[in-house]
């Protein structure tokens, strides 16, 4: 964990000493993952606060959590900017819930939504599961996905002509990608600052590109120059994303997936999800974690 002093302007004016903890979320057998700050707060700071917070922290996010009533008030930063919605600091967030008031349900309030978390634990490990908000997936101009496309170098052949290229809301947008060959994948590489512009005119938090190895089984890579970091090893949002992609698109109906990713980044993560057959209902992803030294 690491500690900031934090001159706080609230009901009282005080100097706080706030502790941030470091959790890596969706770790793959008690390795890698995806780290994120989570602080557990007695009173909401500012936005330059948190924003503050989370450059010190440098993580791709950064979660904030204030008590209200019977629920959690969770907002998401990451070094540049506040996000709407996080999957993997949301994951972290609700690992560090169970071990400071137990396991079980918890709904969290979003600036645009509420969502409810379950922590519970299966053979000695804190599994963290989010149901997200309503779901939906929709077109995206040609001309934009050509400009897209020729940021990360990808020719049309490489793309899986199978899956056509959409955009799913999980929260945030996600633009969906398919490749047809693992290699094309493992080479992914992008105009940084071209790919950001792109993403921020479009309101498109990650792209996610995507191998498909069986019905059940995807590998991924995801990009967030949104949010102003290269790559991110696990994006719990993006796999929620995923699971709507493939119910909306008659692809998978119903069930239960798994996603491989960060394995190139040399953090190996691992993202469960699971849907009904019901059109932009709920999707839940789920994850394991462990503390980052």
């Amino acid at each position: 964990m690491t500690y900031f002093s934090c001159n706080f302007y609230g009901k009282y004016k005080k100097s706080l000493i706030l502790k941030v903890e470091k959790v890596s979320a969706f770790a793959y057998k008690n390795r890698g993952g995806n780290p994120a700050g989570v602080l557990i707060l007695d009173e909401m700071l500012s936005e330059e606060q948190m924003l503050e917070i989370a450059k010190e922290v440098n993580y791709s996010e950064t979660a904030f959590l204030l008590k209200q009533g019977n629920s959690f008030r969770i907002r998401y930063f990451s070094p540049e900017t506040e996000i709407a919605f996080c999957g993997h600091a949301t994951i972290a967030s609700g690992f560090i819930l169970g071990q400071k008031f137990g396991l079980g349900i918890y709904d969290l309030v979003l600036s645009d939504g509420k969502i409810q978390i379950e922590v519970n634990e299966n053979n000695n490990k804190i599994f963290t599961s989010i149901n997200s908000v309503k779901t939906y997936t929709y077109d995206i101009e040609k001309d934009y996905v050509d400009s897209i496309l020729d940021a990360f170098s990808f020719s049309k052949n490489d793309l899986n002509e199978k899956y056509p290229i959409k955009v799913s809301f999980s929260g945030i947008n996600n633009l969906i990608l398919f490749v047809k060959n693992k290699k094309t994948l493992q080479e992914m590489k992008y105009d940084f600052e071209k790919v950001k512009e792109l993403m921020i005119n479009k309101n498109i938090v990650t792209i996610n590109i995507l191998w498909k190895e069986n019905e059940n089984l995807f590998h991924s890579r995801n990009a967030f120059a949104y949010g102003g970091v290269y790559e991110d090893p696990a994006t719990g949002s993006a796999a929620i994303a995923l699971g709507e992609y493939l119910r909306n698109m008659g692809i998978k109906k119903s069930g239960e997936i798994e996603i491989l990713q960060g394995f190139d980044m040399k953090q190996p993560s691992q993202l469960f999800v699971s849907f009904n057959e019901i059109l932009n209902s709920s999707i839940k992803v789920s994850g394991a974690c462990r503390f980052v030294n």
